[in-house]
């Protein structure tokens, strides 16, 4: 069985805080699977539309992405005039 493109993308982007569109191309290709650019688009647009990335272009034909860091809620207590 075939581990999903969307998770692995998002697990190396975690390791890694940020990276381009073109390093994470080549990763994914590195693991073994042939991933063309338009399933990388594809994964990016879920990941960011799920909102655990955000992409910003740096040039033309480039793009920034880093992994949204979600901040831990901890126990809400009630106050006494709720």
């Amino acid at each position: 069985m075939r581990y999903p493109l969307r998770y692995a993308a998002y697990e190396w982007l975690k390791e890694k805080k940020s990276a381009t569109d073109a390093d994470l191309l080549e990763a994914m290709n590195k693991n073994g699977g042939k991933c063309s650019p338009g399933e990388v688009n594809k994964v990016l647009m879920q990941l960011e539309i799920l909102g655990l990335i955000n992409i910003r272009w740096l040039a033309k034909d480039k793009r920034r992405i880093e992994v949204i860091e979600k901040q831990e809620e901890g126990p809400r207590i009630p106050r006494m005039n709720e």
